[in-house]
């Protein structure tokens, strides 16, 4: 709500819909599964294989607390854990996420209600 107009506008170029909309649009949703790809990757390689360092914010190698391979067949578990979950949603009760007003039969007569 906050900046909500201007992350529109800086990411679609305008609320309209024309064609250099759409090309940002799929651009933006075809690279972000990438993008949580290499996040997510950056976090396994950086955190878990060099360690934290201490909440005072010291950088002094002592202070660093190693983590175990625990940590990343636990990230790696939860990861698969919440992907099977939703393709089992999807899987098994497809038109759970879709809007209701999808399935009403077009007519050119009368307006849907959430346009008018």
């Amino acid at each position: 709500p906050y900046f909500g107009k201007e992350l529109t506008f800086w990411i679609w170029g305008n609320f309209s819909i024309s064609n250099a909309t759409l090309n940002r649009f799929f651009t933006m949703h075809f690279l972000l599964p990438f993008i949580m790809t290499m996040l997510i990757m950056m976090h396994i390689i950086f955190l878990h294989n060099t360690g934290s360092n201490n909440p005072i914010g010291l950088s002094m190698d002592i202070d660093k607390i190693p983590f175990h391979p625990f940590f990343i067949w636990k990230d790696i578990f939860g990861y698969l854990l919440c992907l099977s979950m939703l393709l089992l949603i999807i899987f098994l009760k497809p038109n759970l996420f879709l809007d209701p007003e999808n399935f009403i039969q077009a007519s050119s007569m009368n307006t849907p209600k959430h346009i008018q």
